[in-house]
């Protein structure tokens, strides 16, 4: 387990890893198809696009909830 300080890191982590492997599996598909070698060319975009969707949903995470923020109110 970790120590709670490092839950919004964690939640980047998985947030930014299940996000790139979903959508990165979508492009290879529909720029490939189902091709021999297929599963190892979307690992290899997988970890490509993890690797930049990572420090991106840091930055962009706390930009995002100050968004929200103003487009919202309190339950009343």
């Amino acid at each position: 387990m970790f120590p709670a300080r490092f839950a919004p890191v964690l939640f980047g982590l998985i947030l930014s890893g299940l996000m790139s492997y979903m959508v990165s599996g979508i492009a290879s598909l529909r720029a490939m198809g189902f091709i021999d070698g297929f599963f190892g060319q979307w690992m290899t975009s997988w970890a490509f696009s993890w690797a930049i969707a990572f420090p991106v949903v840091l930055f962009v995470a706390p930009i995002t909830r100050r968004i929200v923020t103003g487009l919202t109110r309190p339950n009343l």
